[in-house]
């Protein structure tokens, strides 16, 4: 059986964990199957010294693979832990509004990042301190949309989707040759993306160079002293975590509009007016999961990523609610500002508008006595009358005169002639 390389007081103990912890500190792989006793693998007195009377602890594939396992299962805690970031996330990219693009994503392919980093598997892997959970950083996302944007720019990919090479520096940064101080921060931060996976563990993969030996450019007695290809040589099998295909992935990206403005690139202000660095962003990312991929691996098909479309209808839809609340909020404390005189008008305006769009559509037409406009000005005189404000019944008068002359929109029947100019009349303060 296994063990973790620590100190014996701390037990073997590690299932409450976090992957993270269970993957770098507490991997349970030293020692092996050749051990009756776990824990003789190691001394009492201290870390690393193994004992004289036992075997070298080598590492088996197997013991691997069944390490890897172990240290990537994911515990209720963490599983409740990483909703909470998650949720936390989207409530934080909510609460900022307009300033927040957010994309949901779909993994196709086992996803993975960190390999690099240092570890006895010779393959780490990327866990979020403190709370040892797997995620991608912010600064790969940035790096992949940048050469998404770049691709894009080169034009070897089709339409540029309106970026350029301004664009790229207005909203990446500009980083400086050597010697030169020209440089500054880009207007777009990119958050931490933490996976919602299935299932309660990351999956094991498998990798097995045959070359080795060429591509590191070693003489190996297994490979027969020799540093050129051929096939002969021993493959090694390489195991290392990954996150499951099927991991909804969101990808929160925030712009300093207040910077862009300030820019001193020319293009700099028009990607801050409408939201115009979004329209950019989409475009980018859709080119990122169509032909790049995220985190490590991606040359051989790792990190393929699909919009998730159900989910960002769902973001879309819950974004334009939140919007469509703001703007009533504003509103609603706009008028309370105003005078009550202003406060009618303000009421009364956009219903004035309103019908004036009505009659400007039907006028196109030859006026037809008795049609559909005709009940829409009698519902406007109707709502118009119900108004005490002087300035809102002046226009309402305004405007129904003008929908009734000779030559347009005037009634036919005697007694609704009558009583649209006896309205109109009222609402003048004559009659």
């Amino acid at each position: 059986m296994a063990i973790a390389a620590v100190p014996a007081y701390l037990g073997q103990d590690f299932s409450q964990a976090s992957p993270g912890m269970r993957f770098s500190m507490y991997l349970q792989l030293w020692g092996g199957e050749e051990h009756r006793d776990p824990q003789s693998a190691w001394s009492a007195s201290g870390i690393g010294r193994q004992r004289a009377d036992i075997q070298p602890a080598y590492l088996a594939a197997e013991s691997k693979r069944r390490a890897l396992a172990i240290a990537g299962k994911l515990e209720a805690v963490d599983q409740q832990l990483m909703h909470a970031l998650a949720t936390r996330q989207a409530a934080l990219a909510a609460a900022l509004g307009d300033s927040i693009a957010s994309f949901d994503a779909l993994s196709t392919a086992p996803f993975t990042t960190g390999l690099g980093n240092e570890h006895p598997l010779e393959n780490g892997f990327a866990f979020l301190n403190p709370y040892g959970l797997p995620y991608l950083a912010g600064s790969g996302v940035k790096g992949v949309l940048r050469q998404a944007a770049r691709e894009l720019v080169s034009g070897e990919w089709g339409e540029a989707k309106g970026w350029t090479n301004d664009a790229i520096t207005g909203l990446f940064g500009l980083e400086s040759e050597d010697g030169d101080q020209k440089h500054h921060r880009g207007a777009l931060s990119f958050w931490d993306v933490l996976p919602d996976m299935p299932g309660d563990r990351l999956q094991v993969e498998v990798m097995t160079p045959h070359q080795s030996h060429y591509y590191q450019q070693r003489l190996d007695r297994k490979s027969g002293d020799s540093a050129h290809p051929h096939d002969s040589g021993q493959p090694n099998p390489i195991h290392f975590l990954t996150v499951p295909p099927g991991s909804r992935m969101a990808f929160h990206v925030r712009c300093d509009e207040p910077f862009l403005r300030r820019h001193d690139l020319p293009e700099a202000k028009d990607l801050a007016e409408g939201g115009r660095w979004r329209e950019l962003l989409q475009a980018a990312f859709t080119h990122a999961f169509d032909w790049l991929g995220f985190g490590a691996k991606t040359t051989v098909g790792y990190g393929t990523m699909q919009i998730d479309r159900a989910e960002q209808a769902k973001r879309d839809q819950a974004q334009a609610e939140r919007q469509a609340q703001a703007k009533a909020r504003a509103e609603e404390a706009h008028r309370a500002t105003l005078s009550p005189e202003d406060r009618a008008w303000a009421e009364a305006e956009p219903v004035i508008a309103a019908f004036r769009a009505e009659w400007d559509k039907a006028r196109k037409v030859a006026y037809i006595p008795g049609g559909s406009f005709n009940d829409i000005r009698r519902a406007f005189m109707k709502a118009a009358e119900a108004w005490t404000e002087v300035r809102s019944r002046a226009a309402a008068a305004e405007a129904l005169a003008a929908s009734a002359t000779k030559a347009w929109g005037r009634p036919s029947n005697k007694d609704r002639w009558t009583e649209l100019q006896a309205t109109i009349e009222r609402l003048k303060g004559q009659a």
